[in-house]
């Protein structure tokens, strides 16, 4: 497929089709990794790891807001 460099403020983009975006499953605003290889420009998808909820919490630092929540009684099979 042939395409044109256009300018992008002092810059030059090309448009990527849909088609591509679908195949590779990626959106608007994903991050890519963008490298030269001899006479190409290689654009690479970035696979993001996934943070379990355990290890997200372990990493929060922000306030505790459990101590502000007013807890009631048990009810039911919810008891811990």
């Amino acid at each position: 497929m042939e395409t044109r460099l256009q300018k992008w403020g002092n810059s030059a983009g090309i448009r990527i089709p849909k088609s591509f975006l679908k195949t590779l499953n990626l959106n608007t605003n994903d991050e890519v990794n963008i490298s030269m290889e001899e006479d190409k420009i290689i654009i690479s998808k970035i696979n993001k790891k996934s943070i379990s909820l355990k290890k997200r919490i372990k990493k929060y630092t922000g306030p505790n807001l459990s101590k502000d929540f007013k807890w009631d009684d048990n009810r039911g099979r919810e008891i811990w």
